[in-house]
């Protein structure tokens, strides 16, 4: 191998959280895949680029940034890259969102090993995923819209305040919360 040329590695995971970024590649790296981790944007757009993996496991929120400003930059110096956001954070609009911008799927935490991968390796549609029974609750609702102004503000907590009105530490609270299932 040239000094200038890549080393390809298996996956990259790309996650804020150091301890399940540590353990999440470690079960990798136990199936023999060849993992890499970056805790950080620039962090993981130096790794993509030096290590030229197959795979990325990218985190939606990282620290203050949004793992949708992240898509396009990986996929321009990796083009043949597959990318999996895996979130705590997830909504409608950001799971579209990062399928436009070349996400190839969207799962959310938590997740399994054996569901990961799997997220990598069926890329089909399936025409019979179930719809769910009732519509999704108030609180759900009022989830999704704070985070898609959220996303709008790009994750700047005192600007998406303002524009919901509320006050910057009852919006803090909110976020702090786990989104409810659909």
């Amino acid at each position: 191998m040239t000094a200038d040329k890549p080393h390809q590695c298996d996956y990259l995971v790309v996650d804020d959280d150091e301890v399940f970024a540590e353990t999440l590649a470690r079960s990798l790296t136990r199936l023999n895949l060849i993992t890499h981790i970056a805790n950080k944007p620039q962090e993981a757009l130096a790794a993509n680029k030096e290590h030229q993996p197959r795979r990325i496991i990218l985190d939606l929120k990282l620290d203050n940034h949004s793992g949708l400003h992240l898509i396009e930059q990986l996929k321009a110096n990796n083009p043949s890259v597959s990318i999996v956001i895996l979130t705590g954070y997830s909504s409608i609009n950001t799971a579209v969102e990062a399928i436009k911008l070349g996400a190839d799927q969207y799962l959310c935490k938590p997740a399994g090993i054996k569901e990961i991968i799997a997220a990598f390796e069926n890329n089909d549609g399936d025409p019979d995923t179930e719809i769910a029974e009732s519509p999704p609750s108030v609180n759900r609702l009022e989830w999704e819209h704070i985070h898609r102004i959220l996303d709008e503000n790009d994750g700047n907590v005192s600007a998406t305040a303002r524009a919901l009105g509320m006050h910057r530490r009852t919006l803090q609270r909110k976020l702090q919360k786990k989104p409810r299932r659909l």
